[in-house]
């Protein structure tokens, strides 16, 4: 276990240690639940990117779903079916993030009539299957550059959040992936 020190000395910048007066200030405020003060300014801006991506997801799944319903042609049932899979992968990332922003302090912002002024990603009424395709592909690599952005902003200022991001970074390229095999395919 790292040794500890008192709130009055600094550590000694070639030693680990924890910082016990911060450790001390966590034990205030306890209806803040997660935040401690050491997050300090950055809780209400990282609620904020949160909001945004949050939005972000909820876009994304009502296009899928559009999608979804709206395929045609003889690729459509398989397309279609992997259309849906994502529509609930996202609306999964929005539980998440929604969940996140309320152990931040935040409140999630459903607001429908805000919610494509707020998005990263559009949504799209293509006809044509290919489009579909397409404009999933363009909104999936928007959402990969906007986590890319958002783990950088947050970095080392709130690891949780970051870890949640990366998450669903992650999750973001596989289905960029997937839509650029169907292109091709």
């Amino acid at each position: 276990m790292p040794a500890k020190t008192s709130s009055s000395s600094a550590p000694a910048a070639d030693t680990l240690r924890l910082d016990e007066g911060a450790i001390d200030r966590a034990r205030s405020s306890l209806d803040d639940g997660a935040v401690t003060p050491s997050l300090g300014p950055w809780s209400e801006q990282i609620v904020a990117l949160l909001n945004d991506a949050l939005a972000t997801e909820l876009v994304c799944v009502l296009r899928y779903k559009r999608h979804h319903f709206t395929a045609h042609g003889l690729a459509s049932p398989k397309i279609a079916e992997e259309f849906m899979v994502h529509a609930q992968e996202e609306a999964g990332h929005a539980d998440r993030l929604a969940e996140r922003i309320v152990q931040l302090g935040g409140k999630p912002d459903f607001h429908p009539t805000k919610l494509l002024h707020r998005s990263h990603a559009d949504y799209d009424e293509s006809d044509d299957l290919k489009a579909m395709v397409r404009a999933n592909l363009v909104a999936e690599r928007v959402a990969v550059e906007s986590y890319r952005q958002m783990i950088a902003l947050v970095a080392d200022k709130d690891p949780t959040t970051r870890r949640l991001l990366e998450d669903i970074l992650g999750d973001e390229e596989e289905h960029a992936d997937e839509l650029a095999d169907m292109l091709e395919g």
